[in-house]
């Protein structure tokens, strides 16, 4: 069997990082990902697809990325279910990163 997935798009916003109950660091993250065909209107539309990344590379990301960086994800399609506020029950996709490359260079800040 596999289950591996490779992206490049652009984050839609700043990492957001977090410590599990057991310390472990997490981090999560948005990715544009521009369909390969233009709609009817002739325009591209993107996917906004949820990455995870754990420890040493959540770390990372959180460290050196932000919105708007270009980067290509390597990982796992993960299926999680889960009850929303209403007790209702929702399943949401994301990938879990193994390998995130940046491609871009940071904009610096003046």
């Amino acid at each position: 069997m596999m289950n591996e997935v490779w992206l490049i798009g652009r984050l839609v916003r700043d990492p957001e990082e977090n410590k599990t109950p057991g310390g472990k660091t997490v981090a999560k993250m948005t990715l544009a990902v521009e369909r390969d065909y233009a709609n009817a209107d002739g325009e591209r539309e993107a996917d906004f697809i949820d990455i995870l990344t754990w420890e040493k590379l959540a770390e990372n990301c959180v460290k050196h990325l932000g919105k708007g960086r270009l980067v290509s994800v390597k990982g796992r399609l993960q299926i999680r279910s889960y009850d929303d506020s209403q007790g209702i029950r929702r399943k949401a996709a994301e990938v879990v990163a193994e390998k995130i490359k940046f491609l871009d260079k940071a904009k610096e800040i003046a």
